[in-house]
């Protein structure tokens, strides 16, 4: 054998090179070194969206603009470096790694694809997400964020041989470092104190954008918030609740409250849209609301809140998830309560009522894989109608607009502005694409409600009437900005202004003494919210109870005998 080919003998071959070169990259080092490079890496990788968001404010313009800029990534590394150093240990490192460094490259994601922010809000919406909702919002986008700033750093970092060191000197290391930790942040702070402060004084909410600190400390908030809150029983509300004596002759009155999700005002064709969204529903005789402005951004606060005794200026989680809702004075007053679901539950608002979820129903006619569309609340209502003994109200929560997949919210029938975006990962799409997309499901959401009111109107021996109302609207891509759930003080009125109407059949306004005029010429020139809707059910339903609020009765004024 020559020297040539002894040679070649021992050179692996091209293919297993990189393999060895893996198998043999085992770099050692300490915690602290380790938490340093954590605190650069999620500074420069998943900080993107809150460095942009500052750097829009002016925080960093003029002449120290560039000192501060470079203070504040300082000061986000000493923060991120500080909270590894508090997550470190023997035994902990890899596992956190494993961890903290996917679900911060995901967090990332959304918030520079869509706007998020990582409040507490926000948490619990992620919290609460089903499986089909989560498999809506997965994208090639995120699995390669995920893989690219997640899962292959953390790998480096199962890679990395940890120095070992002895109880007494590991203590005083970490002591040392962490203290270090505090001082650089602090002199960051310090340097840049008259940029910073200004910056979160006037824009606080930026704050939800420093990543990982801001689902982290969410997280924390949701899990005590909601620890504390499984101790406390819940306040009951309606003592004594009672109707209205009713007239000589008066029949039993059905009311139903259809809950819309994710519907926009400013794309409601009742409102004046340029594009008619709602053609069935304007050829009916109905009362709309184009000013009304939701609770909250997300349906995890906005439904409790509409169905809560509450307003929005006096909203408080605990206070109304401790609380019975509107549906429990309803009952309370001996009015026969339905709440029918093809969302994700009624978030507590009708807890111990009858209750009927479609979600993952089977049925050919409405459902697949992906879930149930929302036709399939009104199949069967006729029969669950002519069972109701005396006053009544069903809820029909929909599915509606919710995103990001809205052309699944509709059947292909209703593709009428086309090209439309089929995509989840809407910045795959055009705006116009989305837009489309987005509209046809505001043309299902008039189908089923314009059947629902054609319905109500052929039941006999009963006065009906529909009262609808989305819990919050959506942002598509104004600004940038994608879907919902941004804080409400500086969430967009895409995401707070929501349509709503009425539609009351002859007999139920007769029963009620309202001019029905009347009410068109107030809802055409007063603002109404969520708050109005506590206390326009009761009046709707002619219920007595220590909670009602006439002042807050969107009819109030337009009964006979009250002014008008």
């Amino acid at each position: 054998m020559n020297a040539v080919s002894r040679d070649a003998k021992k050179r692996p071959e091209a293919w297993r090179l990189p393999l060895q070169i893996w198998s043999e990259f085992r770099p050692v080092l300490s915690q602290e070194m380790l938490a340093l490079l954590t605190g650069v890496f999620l500074a420069m990788s998943a900080n993107t969206a809150f460095l942009r968001e500052v750097h829009a404010t002016g925080a960093l313009h003029g002449a120290g603009g560039a000192l501060a800029g470079a203070c504040l990534f300082v000061l986000v590394v000493a923060l991120n470096t500080l909270l590894a150093l508090l997550l470190f240990s023997r035994w902990s490192v890899k596992p956190v790694l494993a961890v903290l460094l996917p679900v911060s490259a995901a967090a990332a994601y959304y918030m520079d694809h869509y706007g998020v922010y990582f409040d507490t809000g926000m948490v619990r919406n992620v919290l609460q997400t089903d499986l089909r909702e989560s498999s809506e919002l997965v994208s090639p986008g995120l699995a390669l964020r995920v893989v690219v700033a997640g899962l292959l750093p953390a790998v480096l970092g199962w890679k990395v041989v940890l120095v070992r060191r002895s109880a007494g000197r590991a203590v005083l290391i970490r002591a040392g470092a962490i203290m270090l930790a505090v001082a650089v942040a602090a002199a960051a702070a310090l340097l840049a104190f008259q940029s910073l402060s200004a910056l979160m004084r006037n824009h606080h909410e930026i704050r939800h954008l420093i990543t990982p600190g801001n689902y982290l400390v969410s997280l924390g908030r949701v899990l005590a918030d909601d620890g504390a809150a499984r101790n406390v029983p819940r306040k009951e509300l309606g003592i004594g609740a009672h109707v209205a004596a009713a007239r000589a002759g008066q029949r039993p009155r059905l009311l139903v409250l259809v809950v819309g999700e994710t519907a926009r005002a400013h794309n409601w064709g009742l409102n004046g849209y340029p594009r008619q969204t709602t053609p069935q529903l304007s050829r009916l005789d109905l009362v709309n609301f184009p000013d009304v402005a939701s609770c909250g951004t997300s349906t995890e606060v906005s439904l409790p809140c509409m169905f809560s005794a509450y307003g929005r200026e006096d909203y408080a989680k605990d206070k109304v998830h401790n609380s019975e809702s509107l549906l429990h004075v309803l009952d309370r007053a001996g009015i026969a309560v339905a709440w029918l679901d093809n969302q994700g539950g009624c978030k507590g608002v009708c807890t111990g009522l009858p209750f009927q979820s479609y979600e993952h129903a089977d049925d050919q006619d409405f459902c697949n894989a992906e879930g149930c569309l929302d036709g399939i609340l009104l199949k069967g209502l006729s029969g669950r109608i002519a069972s109701l003994q005396g006053d009544a109200v069903i809820v029909l929560h929909q599915l509606g607009n919710h995103g990001p997949a809205y052309s699944r919210r509709y059947p292909g029938a209703f593709g009428k502005f086309l090209p439309a975006c089929e995509s989840s990962a809407l910045g795959d799409c055009s705006r116009g694409r989305v837009v489309n997309a987005y509209d046809n499901a505001l043309l299902y959401t008039d189908d089923l409600l314009a059947r629902t009111i054609r319905l109500l109107g052929e039941q006999p021996g009963r006065d009906t009437a529909l009262f609808y109302l989305s819990d919050h609207g959506e942002s598509l891509g104004e600004g940038g900005l994608y879907l919902h759930g941004m804080p409400y003080a500086i969430a967009p009125d895409e995401q707070k202004k929501v349509p709503m109407l009425m539609w009351f059949s002859s007999g139920y306004a007769g029963s009620l003494a309202l001019d029905v005029s009347c009410m068109k010429r107030k809802a055409a020139v007063a603002g109404a919210s969520h708050d109005n809707y506590f206390h326009t059910v009761l009046g709707l339903m002619q219920v007595s109870a220590p909670e009602y609020r006439p002042g807050l009765d969107l009819l109030d004024g337009c009964r006979a005998g009250r002014g008008g």
